[in-house]
């Protein structure tokens, strides 16, 4: 089975090897048949094209495995872009290989790397967390679990909910930080833009054309705290939890060895949620 790398906007990405393995296809598993028949259209295949989602991923690798069976040369694309990255194909990829066929991957776009490589930004790592939960208290959970990431996060989102989830990580990260946003990639009306994440909201705001497309969202890497290691960070951030800041500040003195006046700093900016007190020396 090939898995095969669609183009998320620009049909000119699409590699004539990608071309080469959609037209020898006998069976081609897609996400959604109307999208790919378009693709279809414009290559003249004439594979069968079987809908492969979500929704049904057990019962279509078991249709794709029995068509490899039978000798048929199969095809897996998604929508756009790179199947099993934040799309359908992961469980159909799995089952084939345990069903002891051979899986060949077909290098093709990718949104996130796309987005990365015209960001700008200078973090030497990524990591690629795809689209966030759809509610913007899970969200915001998942945000704060990611807030101290000291590499590039890679988010991707669609139009309707742009809006929310770059409030959120507005409110969540920190305001320093730089926010790509990437909307429309190799698309007529592409746009990449970079700016501190507490002035996305406004940007966003300031143009409805800003709000349209499928979007990648990239944040810079969380900066260390000046002067306060992780360890002593880490320690204070679970005292915190627990108690006042001024007895967090003493405990985590006595357990990391660090500057009292650079831990009750810390606490006084973090605490937020903690219980206070009114003690500041």
């Amino acid at each position: 089975m090939y898995v095969v790398g669609t183009p998320i906007g620009h049909l000119g990405e699409l590699s004539a090897r990608a071309i080469g393995a959609l037209r020898a296809a006998d069976l081609i598993a897609c996400e959604d048949t109307r999208e790919t028949s378009r693709l279809a259209r414009h290559l003249g295949l004439r594979a069968q094209l079987v809908a492969v989602h979500e929704h049904n991923e057990r019962s279509g690798a078991e249709r794709l495995i029995a068509a490899l069976a039978d000798g048929k040369r199969v095809a897996l694309v998604s929508d756009a872009g790179t199947p099993a990255v934040s799309d359908p194909g992961a469980r159909v990829v799995r089952a084939v290989q345990e069903a002891g066929f051979r899986v060949v991957p077909i290098s093709g776009p990718s949104a996130a790397v796309v987005a990365l490589s015209a960001s700008g930004l200078l973090d030497a790592q990524f990591r690629f967390v795809g689209f966030l939960p759809v509610k913007s208290a899970a969200r915001r959970k998942v945000l704060e679990s990611l807030r101290d990431q000291d590499c590039a996060l890679v988010f991707y989102e669609a139009p309707h909910r742009i809006v929310e989830c770059v409030a959120d990580i507005a409110a969540v990260m920190q305001p320093e930080r730089e926010l790509v946003i990437a909307r429309e990639l190799t698309k007529l009306f592409e746009q990449i833009v970079r700016l501190p994440v507490a002035e996305a909201p406004a940007w966003l705001a300031a143009d409805a054309n800003h709000q349209r497309g499928e979007f990648v969202l990239l944040l810079s890497g969380a900066q260390p705290e000046e002067g306060l290691d992780e360890g002593a960070r880490r320690t204070l951030d679970l005292l915190l939890d627990e108690l006042p800041p001024s007895r967090a500040v003493k405990v985590a003195q006595a357990i990391t060895g660090a500057p009292r006046k650079l831990l009750y700093d810390y606490a006084m900016a973090h605490a937020v949620d903690a219980p206070q007190d009114d003690e500041a020396d």
